[in-house]
């Protein structure tokens, strides 16, 4: 049993801010903070003061808010990696005297590498890991969805990028419109990244069933075993199955150059089940070169789209050099758009119905 004190009752703790990566946590479990522990783990519970807002100044909350952060805020974050080429590579590692913001949807550790333009991370004071009434540290693992393995009769179109903020987001989230808007009962999942709240909402915000990887227990999935990620992404393209979803559009997280990203494209069971791809770039050149490094794991998507299609030009250069079309976010949300490219991509079970939707 884990040394550790009563969990604080003043009303300093009762306005502590709940991160949003910490959502599932049930927090009537929580009973005592436990001593900080070089043994912690990615995921687990930690209790902190804002010593300093810096570069994160706001806290992305369990409720789905913003929350401006001051110094002296308590805050409940998790323990986590963090790969962000934009803005900070961060390590799951425990500082005594002073933390890391690795990012403001509830992620702390200790900073490796920065983007130049990034300020000085916000400063955490850790007060301790959150334990339940075994004296256990809580992690958030423990309130995963349960495990289920990804139905054969669910189609899963998948969308990688070339980078961070080349436009995956959009991208997946106006596939998945389209797709609903043409007759088909379609998920949103994020299978990869840094637990934020920014894509998940877009889902939301077009009316799309959503989860991600910290409904299966992750805060985030950098330096996460390639089996795990493998587990959660099965698991919830499974729950999305039995919600009803006959096709599941899967964001997957960065550029493709990424290591779990290229793991993922390496012959994994992610990729494996995908049944067709959408590829965000920021630019022709990226595009090319984001379509001949999928084209070494031997695949090649249905089409692009992102920052790209924003530009006449660049997606004129993009559709010459590649032979594939280049989707704007209208487009893609037009099912007399997408039904024509994605059909030959559905399986059975949800094909009949966007063919009679088309």
């Amino acid at each position: 049993m884990t040394s550790m004190t009563p969990f604080p009752s003043d009303r300093s703790h009762a306005m502590a801010k709940w991160a949003f990566t910490t959502r599932r946590v049930r927090r009537q479990d929580v009973h005592g903070v436990a001593p900080l522990s070089s043994e912690a783990q990615s995921g687990d519970l930690l209790l902190c003061r804002i010593r300093a807002v810096n570069q994160h100044r706001r806290i992305q909350l369990a409720s789905g808010r913003h929350s401006e952060g001051y110094p002296g805020d308590q805050v409940v974050l998790c323990l986590g990696d963090r790969y962000a080429p934009d803005q900070f590579m961060g390590r799951a590692a425990i500082a005594a005297d002073s933390m890391d913001l690795l990012a403001g949807g509830g992620v702390a550790g200790l900073v490796e590498a920065a983007h130049r333009r990034m300020s000085r991370p916000t400063e955490l004071e850790p007060l301790g890991l959150l334990t339940d009434r075994q004296g256990q540290v809580i992690n958030i693992a423990s309130y995963a969805l349960p495990t289920m393995t990804a139905p054969s009769d669910i189609t899963v179109l998948g969308v990688f990028g070339a980078s961070m903020n080349g436009g995956k987001t959009t991208a997946a989230v106006s596939l998945a419109h389209g797709l609903q808007a043409a007759g088909l009962r379609v998920a949103g999942i994020k299978a990869t990244g840094t637990g934020a709240f920014g894509d998940y909402n877009a889902f939301a915000d077009a009316s799309i069933a959503v989860s991600d990887f910290t409904d299966a227990g992750m805060a985030s999935t950098y330096r996460m075993p390639l089996e795990r990620i493998e587990k959660g992404f099965a698991t919830l393209v499974g729950h999305a199955a039995r919600e009803g979803a006959q096709v599941a559009v899967v964001e997957i997280a960065d550029g493709v150059l990424q290591q779990e990203t290229a793991a993922i494209l390496n012959g994994s069971s992610i990729v494996q089940r995908l049944d067709g791809m959408l590829f965000a770039a920021p630019d022709a050149l990226s595009a090319v070169g984001g379509i001949n490094v999928l084209a070494q794991s031997g695949h090649r998507p249905f089409a692009l789209s992102g920052m790209l299609s924003l530009s006449a030009l660049g997606a004129r250069e993009a559709e010459s050099a590649t032979g594939l079309p280049v989707l704007t976010r209208e487009q893609l949300w037009a099912p007399e758009t997408i039904m024509p490219l994605v059909q030959g991509y559905l399986r059975k079970s949800s094909a009949v119905t966007g063919t009679a939707a088309a």
